[in-house]
């Protein structure tokens, strides 16, 4: 549940697509600002989801608490920690598919800002649209507007989200780059 979770996480948040040349490898959180699927407003079924969860994380041991928390990659309030790796950092360019093999067709950077166009196609599915990144100290916030098509026909998605660096040190948890290859393993071996 964890790695679905993030990588759902990275494909609707545009949080992959918040590289620029000031991305720093190690531990971010990421919090989703705004997520629009289809033109509904997801932010209170998220919100509502989150709240349950940490209604049933209040009643657990502290120690049961702890393992959740680790287990999701759970920072406070809700947040998501993910760890960029280096090659990730040092990519420079977003990434607008869960396995990195689509880059964007167009980059444009000035200043703190990047803007990006995308229309690649993996595995049957579609994903065409845009983004910016906006880099301001150690936060980068990400908007994506983004059609996406697939056997379950087309879906029209607006995201915002926001990161902010936590330290080199990612505390164990492994970069999101490594767990999407892992993931995408699994799911090659299924």
């Amino acid at each position: 549940m964890k790695k679905t979770t993030l990588a759902i996480l990275l494909i609707l948040s545009g949080i992959a697509s918040a590289q620029t040349s000031s991305l720093k490898a190690g531990l971010w959180d990421m919090k989703q600002i705004k997520q629009v699927l289809d033109g509904q407003d997801m932010s209170a079924k998220m919100a509502a989801v989150q709240e349950k969860m940490q209604e049933s994380m209040a009643k657990m041991t502290p120690e049961q608490r702890k393992k959740m928390e680790g287990m999701m990659n759970m920072g406070a309030g809700g947040t998501i920690r993910v760890c960029i790796s280096p090659a990730m950092a040092a990519r420079n360019a977003p990434i607008v598919d869960r396995e990195g093999h689509c880059a964007p067709a167009k980059v444009t950077r000035s200043g703190n800002t990047s803007t990006f166009e995308f229309n690649c196609t993996n595995n049957g599915r579609t994903s065409v649209g845009s983004g910016k990144s906006t880099v301001n100290g150690d936060t980068v916030s990400t908007s994506v507007d983004m059609t996406v098509t697939d056997a379950k026909g087309h879906h029209s998605i607006q995201s915002e989200s926001q990161m902010t660096f936590l330290g080199a040190d990612c505390q164990g948890i492994k970069p999101a780059d490594q767990m999407m290859k892992e993931m995408h393993g699994t799911t090659q071996q299924k």
